[in-house]
C-alpha cells in the first residue's frame, strides 16, 4: 500500500492529489465485491487476481485522468475551475471507455460460461473485473473530476513552494 502510494505522489506531483487517488481506488473495488456476491458468492484465488486487475485499471484511468486536467491547465492556458474539469473528462471519456470495453469483451466469455470444470480460476476473475469495471469507469468519469475540483485548488503553487 506504501509503494502504491509512493508511485502515485510521483506520478501526482502533489500529496493532496495523491491521496484524492489512493483514497478512491477502495472504492473501485465496490463493484467486483457486488459481483463476488451476486455471483459465487466465494471469494477464490481467481477473484483476489481479479481485484488487483481492476485496482491497477482505476489507478491508471485516475493517473490519465488527474495529469491531464495539470496538463490542460500547464501547457494549454486553461485556468482552473469547472471548465478545465469538464474539458479534461470529456478528453478522456475516450480511453476510459476504450479500456472498459475492451476488456468486458474480452471477458465476456469467460464471465458468459460460468463456473464449468476447467475454469475454476478464470471465472471469478472474470466476474470481479467485470464488476469492478463498471464502478471503476463511473468513478474515473465523474467522482474524480468533482473531487479534483474541489481539493485541486492551488496545486501548482503547492509543488512550486517545495520544489
Amino acid at each position: 500500500m506504501i509503494g502504491i502510494f509512493l508511485l502515485l505522489h510521483v506520478s501526482c506531483k502533489d500529496w493532496r492529489l495523491t491521496t484524492l487517488s489512493f483514497l478512491a481506488l477502495p472504492s473501485a473495488l465496490v463493484g467486483g465485491v457486488l459481483a463476488a456476491y451476486l455471483g459465487d458468492g466465494i471469494i477464490s484465488l481467481g477473484a483476489l487476481v481479479g481485484f488487483l486487475a481492476v485496482l491497477g485499471i482505476a489507478a491508471r484511468n485516475g493517473i490519465m485522468m488527474i495529469e491531464h486536467f495539470q496538463h490542460l491547465e500547464d501547457h494549454e492556458g486553461e485556468t482552473f475551475g469547472p471548465g478545465l474539469v469538464l474539458r479534461g473528462a470529456r478528453e478522456r471519456i475516450s480511453p476510459i471507455m476504450m479500456t472498459a470495453l475492451t476488456t468486458a469483451l474480452a471477458l465476456a466469455p469467460l464471465v458468459i460460461a460460468g463456473n464449468i470444470p476447467g475454469h475454476e480460476i478464470e471465472h471469478p476473475m472474470a466476474v470481479v473485473i467485470a464488476g469492478g469495471l463498471i464502478t471503476s469507469t463511473l468513478l474515473n468519469l465523474f467522482i474524480i473530476p468533482s473531487l479534483y475540483l474541489r481539493f485541486a485548488k492551488g496545486w501548482k503553487r503547492a509543488v512550486t513552494a517545495t520544489a
